[in-house]
């Protein structure tokens, strides 16, 4: 029974981290230290993986609807972590930022209710998420729109 539990215990002290991601270390509830790819060991019970950030390209489809004009916004966002440190505070709420973020963009944008060119759109809005996206260790690479 000790034996089994001090096998146990030793086993979760292992972290294997995938190439291309990166996992936030908490201990005792505040970021501690990134681990980055590979085999590394922790302590258990003190610490414990908050996020597994993929360094990777990520893809948010937008499917918005623009309630006080007479068009909705669909589209696709790709984004990527580039500063993991400056994401991991924020990484739950990537989607949210991103999709307040290109409501905003298209609030902002005259042209949004007209036939207006969808890669000058995407281009603007890009631009718009990638200046509040930046500071936080993020980065938007793409943004493809239908408007409807």
């Amino acid at each position: 029974m000790i034996l089994g539990s001090a096998l146990a215990l030793l086993a979760s002290a292992i972290k294997h981290v995938p190439a291309g991601q990166v996992y936030s270390l908490h201990r005792l509830g505040k970021p501690a230290r990134l681990l980055q790819p590979g085999v590394h060991m922790v302590m258990p019970l003190l610490e414990r993986v908050a996020h597994k950030i993929n360094l990777a390209g990520q893809v948010l489809r937008l499917e918005e609807s623009m309630a006080d004009d007479a068009h909705d916004v669909r589209g696709t966002v790709y984004w990527q972590v580039l500063e993991p440190e400056r994401a991991d505070a924020v990484i739950d709420q990537v989607d949210q930022l991103i999709r307040r973020g290109a409501i905003a963009a298209m609030h902002d944008e005259p042209q949004a209710g007209e036939a207006a060119d969808r890669r000058v759109l995407g281009t603007r809005m890009k631009l718009a998420l990638n200046s509040a996206l930046r500071e936080r260790g993020m980065m938007v690479t793409r943004v493809d729109l239908d408007l409807a």
